[in-house]
């Protein structure tokens, strides 16, 4: 039996990279140990229901109610908030963590000062990956060709300097990429069928637990509709979602299409007026309990976020991909390659084309056999246990 500890976990204000980790947290928690959660306030009731203590800290990142277009267009506009986010967490956190370090360090791959400390306090860490990783070849088939044109620039290389400057001065011998791509240990929250070149990837560095999503009845549950034949869910997730148009097109492919019912959610930024009036068969939500929908679907228009992806793996609903940012145009790759999916890009989303890439996959006996198949393997690789028990071995010896 395993002594209990104190785990820190570090993640940011997203709920991208914060749902991912819930139910391994509550897992640790539920096996004894003392689990803290450093995430900005905004998320506090979220992880403490998870019976970790929230260490809270102050973030200057958009936040998931700010318009997606904080987060700028470039590759620069993307990654220079987060350095200058981790400069200024870094003391804020310390401060929170000084006379209670703890003994494994748990870190979202976004949380930058998790790693900082733990080289500090001395004590492992662990990074928990929401999305894929990095396989043998990276850097040169990927990272470098999409870095190629940002470091020629004199705003590239400040980023680079700033970034090295801040890693020195804290003693973490390592450069930006290796520190911010490159884990000591990771376990990866997502399927194996969602990584690209899984045989590539060090599998002595980085173990696949998939999907570790756990009871979500809080959240809240959906019925079918009376005489609703077959439904179709409709989500962009929860921070690209400023798409009126496209929703349009959603109501227009769906509304009055005889034995289906849509359920369409449409995030924060539109208003429910923008999509004019709605058939019966239309319930349009901002938020919706979305794995409870998947359990009763029968198609899946997502944007091939993560989570969406493998929640649509597990309960193996044939889904329509329409990527809308960072990972997500190859996710929707990846699963139109593993034959449960079409990826339908957004610029050719009209009406015609939503209802039928859905009226394909839906019927396609293929697409739903190939489901099966991937649910099965998802099963398999051991989700929120098995990522409590690889966390647990990391736990140094003395304290086991």
């Amino acid at each position: 039996m395993t002594t209990p500890a104190h785990i820190a976990m570090f993640s940011i204000a997203a709920h991208g990279h914060v749902n991912p980790s819930l139910e391994v947290i509550r897992e640790l928690v539920a096996r004894g140990h003392r689990v803290t959660y450093a995430i900005p306030p905004a998320f506090a009731e979220k992880v403490a229901e998870t019976g970790a203590e929230p260490k809270l800290w102050n973030s200057t990142l958009p936040s998931a109610d700010d318009d997606p277009a904080a987060w700028g267009t470039t590759l620069l506009d993307n990654v220079e908030p987060f350095l200058a986010d981790a400069v200024q967490a870094l003391p804020q956190l310390a401060a929170a963590y000084e006379g209670d370090e703890p003994d494994l360090v748990l870190q979202d791959i976004t949380a930058y000062p998790a790693r900082v400390l733990a080289h500090r306090w001395g004590v492992p860490v662990v990074s928990l990956s929401p999305n894929l990783v990095a396989w043998e070849g990276y850097e040169e088939e990927v990272a470098e060709p999409m870095w190629a044109e940002p470091r020629r620039t004199e705003r590239g290389q400040a980023y680079y300097a700033r970034f090295q400057a801040w890693l020195d001065e804290n003693g973490v011998g390592l450069d930006p990429d290796t520190f911010s791509g490159r884990p000591a240990r990771s376990l990866v929250l997502i399927p194996k069928a969602l990584q690209p070149n899984a045989d590539r990837v060090d599998e002595s560095v980085y173990t696949f637990v998939g999907a570790c999503q756990g009871d979500r009845t809080a959240q809240g549950g959906w019925r079918r509709p009376d005489g609703a034949g077959r439904v179709v869910l409709v989500s962009l997730g929860s921070s690209f979602t400023k798409q009126p148009a496209f929703y349009r097109a959603c109501v227009e492919a769906f509304g009055g299409l005889p034995g289906w019912h849509l359920v369409l959610q449409i995030g924060k930024h539109v208003d429910p007026a923008e999509l004019g009036d709605l058939p019966p068969n239309v319930e349009v939500h901002d938020w919706v309990p979305q794995l409870a929908i998947l359990q009763q679907a029968d198609a899946f228009v997502t944007h091939a976020g993560a989570g969406g992806s493998q929640e649509g793996m597990a309960t193996a609903t044939p889904m329509v991909c329409v990527p809308q940012a960072v990972d997500q145009f190859g996710n929707a790759d990846m699963l139109q390659a593993l034959g449960v999916a079409r990826h339908l890009p957004m610029e050719e989303a009209t009406a015609g084309a939503l209802r039928e890439a859905v009226l394909a996959v839906a019927d396609d006996p293929g697409v739903a056999r190939r489901l099966k198949e991937v649910q099965a393997q998802m099963a398999a690789e051991g989700g929120t246990s098995r990522a409590a028990d690889l966390i647990e071995a990391e736990i140094p010896k003395e304290r086991r």
